[in-house]
């Protein structure tokens, strides 16, 4: 753009932010809440003409002073005399998300790629679903290609779509055709990504374009979890080897692996993911309290994963009825002894976090002990609230343990599988290595997901990928809910 095209976009600025009623700080709040990196003082100038900014900043700026100028105009509106509901959706980004929601009705899985294409039509870009496989190191193309495996997959370590995964970030890829790679999200946990196609380099970053492409890409991710409830099409895309029955079993009745409210994040992982036996956690989380279970039943088999499978189902049984962790550990340990006889137990951690206070109480049934990690640090394991495991009944009384967690502690539950992971040589990757990896990786400042598909890939590492026991971790952060809600 030429001095004399600047100086008329900086006028026609001027005027648009004049209209919008807006004070500099109003303006900046704005514009930093939409992805700009500028201070305060850098907008002032801008407005007031004394320095310049980079074009993505400019357009950030102007969207902010537009989206003032959509409020100011809808209250400017001819009033009727009761509300009418508009039956057309106004505008293609509403176009593109009702596109999505009805045709997904009745769809089959094998439909998705269709619809994410049909809605990626009605932005003007083009659309496609990568979904990441179940050991987490690729993404792979919905649906595969008839062409080998690389040209369906990307890896998650070396591509820019791994980073996107990774990272939770949208990022550019400067390529032909220019892409954006967009986290494809269920809730809280990490699906996949989608590659959006776009018609020039300046669309990389058109913020009102990101912002579309975030909303479809978190409709997406509901539809890949739930279609995979009533059909295999879009599920065994993320199979890269055939699961065994205990595997089944197991992978049945796992909650999905990351979720949060407010200011609790909770994210596991199963190990080996194609053949896990007897190792499974659970969660429940709600506006005020977060419930959590992982456990260890004995054996490496398909009676292990039956074991496992009661536990989940007496613990949830005893959970919706509204008992407490007393009452939790007595009726898993009935049920199991009841069902199995006195040979089979699991080993388990059943705990509670009051999400307003930060108050942690917890039942440890033979199992190792669960640690909090603080600022980074791995602080202590908590030795209190020890009893003998589910099914091997209660043979006498104990106290529960508990624990005052601060705002961005992380509660740390993990099963003997991940310390006693044994190289070639014999070595455990033990407790110091875990330590000293999950201090690693705060100071990186991963989420918490993403943490634990590194701890999963470590471990595995250690061990030459093979593992020989089952392996399963649980990390969970909480945030004092009070920093967080109005």
């Amino acid at each position: 753009m030429d001095d004399n095209g600047a100086r008329q976009q900086q006028a026609a600025f001027a005027s648009a932010f004049a209209r919008a009623e807006l004070t500099p700080e109003e303006l900046w709040l704005r514009y930093f809440a939409l992805g700009g990196s500028y201070g305060l003082l850098e907008v002032e100038g801008y407005l007031h003409g004394l320095l310049d900014l980079p074009g993505f900043d400019r357009d950030v700026v102007a969207h902010a002073v537009n989206e003032r100028l959509d409020e100011l105009a809808w209250h400017r509106r001819a009033s009727y005399t009761r509300t009418l509901r508009d039956s057309v959706p106004l505008g293609a980004p509403l176009a593109a998300l009702t596109s999505l929601l009805e045709g997904a009705e009745l769809a089959p899985p094998e439909r998705l790629p269709a619809l994410v294409a049909a809605a990626g039509k009605e932005l003007g870009i083009r659309l496609t679903v990568y979904v990441v496989d179940y050991e987490q190191r690729h993404l792979r193309l919905v649906p595969p290609a008839a062409t080998s495996f690389e040209a369906t997959s990307l890896d998650l370590e070396t591509t820019l779509a791994g980073r996107a995964f990774r990272r939770l970030e949208i990022l550019p890829a400067e390529s032909d055709p220019p892409r954006l790679w967009v986290p494809l999200l269920d809730g809280a946990e990490r699906v996949g990504v989608l590659a959006a196609d776009v018609a020039t380099h300046d669309d990389l970053y058109d913020p009102g374009l990101r912002t579309q492409c975030r909303w479809l890409a978190m409709l997406i991710g509901h539809l890949v979890v739930l279609m995979a409830r009533y059909g295999d099409s879009v599920d065994v895309v993320r199979h890269q080897r055939a699961r065994t029955v205990s595997g089944e079993l197991v992978w049945s009745i796992l909650p999905p692996l990351t979720a949060g409210v407010d200011g609790f994040v909770v994210s596991g992982a199963v190990e080996p993911r194609h053949a896990v036996a007897g190792d499974a956690f659970d969660y429940a989380l709600s506006e005020d309290t977060a419930r959590l279970l992982i456990l260890d039943a004995v054996g490496h088999d398909l009676r292990s994963g039956l074991i496992a499978a009661t536990v989940v189902a007496a613990y949830r049984a005893a959970r919706h009825a509204g008992a407490g962790l007393y009452e939790q550990a007595r009726l898993i340990d009935e049920v199991v002894e009841g069902t199995f006889g006195d040979a089979a137990y699991a080993t388990a951690v059943l705990a509670e976090v009051d999400l307003r206070s930060g108050w942690l109480r917890y039942v440890n049934a033979g199992h190792p002990p669960p640690w909090i990690m603080r600022a980074g640090r791995v602080v202590k394991p908590l030795p209190g609230g020890r009893r003998l495991p589910l099914g091997l009944g209660q043979s006498r009384e104990f106290r529960l343990g508990e624990e005052r967690l601060q705002p961005e502690d992380w509660l740390v539950l993990h099963t003997d599988g991940v310390t006693e992971a044994r190289d070639s040589g014999g070595e455990f990757f033990g407790d110091d290595r875990l330590a000293d990896f999950l201090e690693r990786e705060a100071a990186a400042g991963y989420p918490p997901p993403e943490t634990v598909r590194r701890l999963v890939k470590a471990v595995s590492a250690h061990q030459n990928g093979r593992f020989q026991d089952d392996a399963t971790v649980l990390l969970a952060r909480w945030t004092d809910s009070s920093q967080i809600l109005p």
